[in-house]
């Protein structure tokens, strides 16, 4: 058996955790979900009520980074607050994950945008540091919603 990370993000979903995970999966390579644990029987808690068949603990790798997640109902919610770092290779792998990730327009900035369920991440190219060295490179970033490389490298 894999030895898991010593730290996982967990994430609160409302009732969507297993589409999440499904989806997640699909989105990223070398990605699978290990397991699902469903909510017990109603009667045991009241916490339990109307959670049959929700997802009450479940375990999932994105390209070798170990998730937890459950659906818990309304009571939080994702922020801007939290996001993950999708560090790209190239244009093509920016294109790809901005294709699959960015479902909130309004959200998006400087290569930051939101998933479908809520989930914020930064989508970036691995040397973001050296493409935004220069000020005029910071103002090209910061008018950017994807990020384009070669519009930063040509700033």
């Amino acid at each position: 058996m894999a030895e898991l990370s010593p730290i996982q993000p967990c994430l609160w979903f409302d009732s969507q955790a297993r589409e999440a995970m499904e989806y997640y999966v699909e989105v990223f390579p070398n990605s699978r979900i290990r397991s699902i644990e469903p909510y017990p029987d109603e009667s045991l808690d009241e916490h339990f009520e109307g959670m049959s068949s929700k997802v009450l603990n479940g375990q999932f790798t994105l390209n070798g980074v170990d998730f937890v997640c459950l659906d818990g109902g309304p009571l939080f919610t994702f922020t801007e607050s939290i996001s993950f770092v999708v560090s790209c290779a190239d244009q093509a792998e920016i294109d790809h994950y901005w294709s699959k990730l960015s479902h909130v327009p309004e959200s998006e900035q400087c290569g930051w945008c939101k998933d479908r369920f809520g989930v914020s991440w930064q989508v970036i190219p691995a040397n973001m540091g050296e493409l935004t060295r220069r000020p005029e490179q910071i103002q090209v970033m910061m008018r950017q919603k994807k990020v384009v490389i070669a519009e930063l490298e040509n700033a």
